[in-house]
């Protein structure tokens, strides 16, 4: 479990770096090879923002909505 989790925080931490917002994290998006090792899909709702600009659009899962998204403030 600690590989996977380890994976996934590499592999958003990239797309960070890269100012990437991956807006739709779910188990349904990760994909594992015949390895172990994770590939992230679905990039339909990512966003590119500049370093400290906050996005307020509503988009994603219902069930995985982050406490940002409920309450209505921006996010990053």
């Amino acid at each position: 479990m600690k590989f996977y989790a380890l994976q996934l925080i590499l592999a958003i931490g990239y797309l960070h770096k890269k100012n990437i917002i991956y807006r739709d994290l779910k188990s349904e998006n990760i994909l594992l090879d015949e390895f172990g090792y994770i590939s992230i899909t679905d990039y339909g709702l990512a966003k590119f923002i500049k370093k400290g600009d906050l996005t307020n659009s509503f988009c994603g899962s219902p069930e995985y909505l982050s406490p940002e998204m409920i309450i209505g403030n921006g996010h990053n």
